[in-house]
């Protein structure tokens, strides 16, 4: 049994088959997916899982070179905000989100939560651990 906390297979296969640059996607339940891009859907109702628990466990097991959010988040959700902030990623840009849904047509995949805060979306991209 693997000693790391992320238990998904779908999520631990596309972790491991990313390469440097590449994008995940871990949305809200609202987030639309674009056609031809796979979807992790993870939602069971409203609220689980939440955004939160689900990023720490990808950061978990994910090396991140610089991660992408929408203008918005910061208005809209100030306290999901500061708690992204507070994690430490390295690199953050932000975009508007209409700019930032164009944005997850390049993503491996879009990760579904059960979040219904508003704008609690992220781009991750994958830096190299060497």
């Amino acid at each position: 049994m693997k000693k790391t906390p992320l238990l998904n297979i779908a999520l631990s296969q596309l972790i491991a088959s990313l390469g440097h640059g590449d994008s995940i996607v871990i949305g809200d339940a609202g987030l639309p997916v674009p056609p031809g891009v796979p979807l992790i859907d993870l939602a069971l109702t409203r609220g689980v899982p939440g955004f939160m628990d689900t990023l720490q466990t990808i950061l978990a097991e994910m090396h991140v070179e610089h991660h992408v959010l929408a203008d918005e988040l910061a208005g809209r959700s100030p306290q999901l905000a500061q708690q992204i902030s507070l994690l430490g990623l390295a690199g953050k840009q932000t975009m508007p989100h209409e700019d930032f849904k164009r944005r997850t047509q390049q993503a491996r995949a879009v990760i579904r939560t059960g979040e219904f805060t508003p704008y609690a979306n992220i781009i991750l991209i994958s830096g190299v651990v060497f």
